[in-house]
């Protein structure tokens, strides 16, 4: 048993690094860096439209990217990691921070499910699930207040 749940820290600890990997090219504008995290054929259900988007729109990230002032702050709390063979998956709270020039101050928390694959001995990102609660009183509102 011990061996068995020094392999799923292990395991955990890869995740937790390729998330901080992730969350620090984000912090520092590096599209390219960030979706280096992410495996070739990824699926991403991410805040901004469209409904679906696959990986290697880095120029798009970019773009996203280039419209804030300064770093872009991402954390969470609740992580939690289940993996099985190749296969693990993320389940967090995350944080949204920072500041666009037009706009101002902007923090929200949404909810994140990230879905990896271990390829040829590194974990990739092949799905990733972002959403934010809404108002179900039909006025359709983004609850963007919540906090954990």
């Amino acid at each position: 048993m011990g061996e068995h749940q020094l392999t799923e820290q292990h395991v955990a600890a890869e995740i937790r690094a390729v998330v901080d990997g992730v969350y620090s090219a984000t912090r520092q504008h590096d599209a390219a860096n960030a979706m280096s995290f992410y495996a070739a054929d990824a699926t991403i259900y991410s805040l901004a439209p469209p409904l679906r988007q696959s990986n290697g729109d880095a120029a798009g990230l970019q773009k996203w990217m280039d419209e804030w002032s300064g770093p872009i702050e991402l954390s969470d709390r609740d992580f939690e990691v289940t993996a099985s063979g190749d296969t693990a998956f993320a389940t967090s709270l995350t944080r949204l921070s920072g500041s666009k020039p037009e706009v101002g101050d902007i923090e929200l928390w949404y909810r994140k499910t990230t879905g990896f694959r271990n390829i040829d001995g590194a974990w990739k990102i092949v799905h990733e699930h972002e959403s934010v609660p809404f108002f179900m009183d039909g006025s359709n509102l983004a609850a963007l207040d919540l906090m954990p």
